[in-house]
């Protein structure tokens, strides 16, 4: 174990540091009477990188909201302990005798990176994510995208069980897991991976721009065996793809119409010179994951949280965070290039996630090249998908969808029209129409009509991709 500038760092082989853990397990306090409005969960354990990110990733993967939190850490453990308040998606305190186990027994474990499922009694993650193969992408986003993945993964065979797609600033992220279409199984062989692999940067290098950026490295895909943390991957896939490290860090940043937007987050970075720490203030409006958003920014950048203070209560939504942070190799930020990084990658880490655009709902029957027929009609319809979340559950698809015109502007009312026109067999809904009046909502529980058809087999390039790293 080796101290640097206030800040231990752990070898997982020094022995050391194992007993030392052992010596002092974690304690985790769950109590619903010293508060009226949430349910307050005291963390006190031994400190290592990462953990105050893991902690808020447990709450936020049971889809908690964390109304406060109380950090102080110094040295090499939660030395005053860590608090959070949080409620359920109604703002009750949590009651499900199930959910309190479960959140006890992922922090009071030493290896909860992976949470136990609920239910599960031997910590291991559930079945069914065992029985996925992954896949990664980044690289330059354009209307039509996604259409075009899915579009080469369903020509081969590959299921879409779940994926979750990112775009920002004109870069895109997806994290996908498949099936092999025959099975419903991870696909293991070597030779049918690489062909996956293959096929999709053949399609990559049909733009001459992709090709020229492949060649730099800086867009690939990569497949794995195993399903990852989706959104954790996403945050380190932007930021390793350029997202959010270019940038001044001003006040306005243009979209991808050219337009000049505000940004979403309004954050300073100050010294506290006597105590060695650097300050970081972040003011947004509240949204959900909006604290897990942050500290994957600053945990992917090398920084530590000693202390901090979160605070997303009120009737104001505005949500405010404030944190004491060193670099891991014990020192502040050192340089005005490293403060204006800060800065840009926190604003980003807000931004990706607080998308703009028209919310879509498709709720149907799953069956094989769904998802590639709605991605082609948003496609041909000049829709840009801004973010995805798609999953499948109990036979059934469940996919939401944040869209835009090809040019980043709301979308109209006849184009949706021309897309419930050709969407077959699937149930549409409009959930945000509020930025543009001129959107006429789909009835609710209505059915779109039918014209349903399969694949067409022209693509035009793709510029995704980036490696499983």
């Amino acid at each position: 174990m080796v101290r640097c500038g206030g800040e231990f760092m752990e070898d997982d082989d020094d022995e050391y540091a194992k007993l030392v853990r052992r010596m002092n397990p974690p304690r985790v306090v769950i109590d619903n009477d010293s508060c009226d409005s949430a349910t307050v969960i005291r963390v006190d354990r031994v400190k290592k990188h990462g953990i105050l990110l893991e902690a808020v990733q447990v709450l936020v993967d049971l889809d908690l909201i964390i109304t406060k939190a109380y950090i102080s850490s110094d040295g090499n453990w939660f030395m005053d302990g860590t608090v959070f308040n949080v409620t359920d998606q109604d703002g009750s305190k949590l009651q499900d005798r199930e959910v309190i186990d479960h959140i006890q027994k992922c922090l009071e474990s030493e290896d909860y990176l992976v949470p136990p499922a609920i239910g599960s009694t031997d910590g291991s993650a559930p079945l069914e994510d065992q029985l996925l193969t992954c896949i990664e992408l980044t690289g330059t986003d354009r209307p039509g995208l996604l259409s075009e993945v899915c579009a080469v993964l369903a020509a081969l065979s590959c299921n879409i069980v779940k994926a979750e797609v990112w775009t920002h600033e004109r870069r895109a992220a997806a994290v996908i897991q498949i099936t092999d279409e025959a099975t419903g199984l991870a696909i293991h062989d070597a030779g049918r991976l690489s062909k996956v692999q293959e096929l999709l940067c053949n399609v990559m290098q049909g733009d001459g721009a992709c090709a020229a950026a492949a060649q730099k490295g800086s867009s690939s895909t990569g497949v794995s065996v195993g399903a990852a943390h989706a959104e954790r991957r996403l945050h380190k896939l932007m930021l390793e793809y350029g997202g959010g490290g270019g940038g001044g860090g001003g006040e306005e940043d243009r979209g991808g119409n050219g337009k000049v937007r505000p940004k979403a987050a309004k954050v300073v970075v100050m010294d506290c010179t006597e105590r060695r720490y650097t300050v970081v203030i972040l003011r947004c409006r509240d949204r959900p994951k909006l604290l897990f958003d942050t500290l994957c920014a600053l945990t992917d950048l090398h920084y530590v949280v000693f202390h901090g203070t979160v605070d997303a209560e009120g009737a104001s939504k505005e949500a405010y965070q404030e944190y004491y942070i060193r670099h891991v190799d014990g020192h502040p930020v050192r340089s005005d290039a490293e403060r204006t990084r800060l800065v840009r990658c926190l604003e980003a880490a807000v931004e990706r996630r607080a998308s703009d655009g028209l919310e879509l709902e498709v709720r149907t029957e799953d069956r094989v090249g769904l998802l590639s027929q709605i991605t082609r009609v948003f496609r041909e319809n000049s829709l840009s998908i801004i973010r995805a979340a798609i999953s499948t559950r109990d036979g059934k698809a469940e996919d939401t969808f944040y869209v835009s015109d090809a040019y980043g502007n709301p979308v109209d009312g006849r184009t949706m029209d021309a897309v419930g026109d050709q969407l077959g067999h699937a149930v549409l809904k409009v959930k945000r129409g509020d930025h543009d009046a001129s959107v006429k909502p789909v009835a609710e529980g209505g059915a779109v009509s039918v014209l349903g058809s399969l694949l067409k087999g022209s693509f035009q390039g793709l510029r995704l991709i980036r490696s499983y790293s």
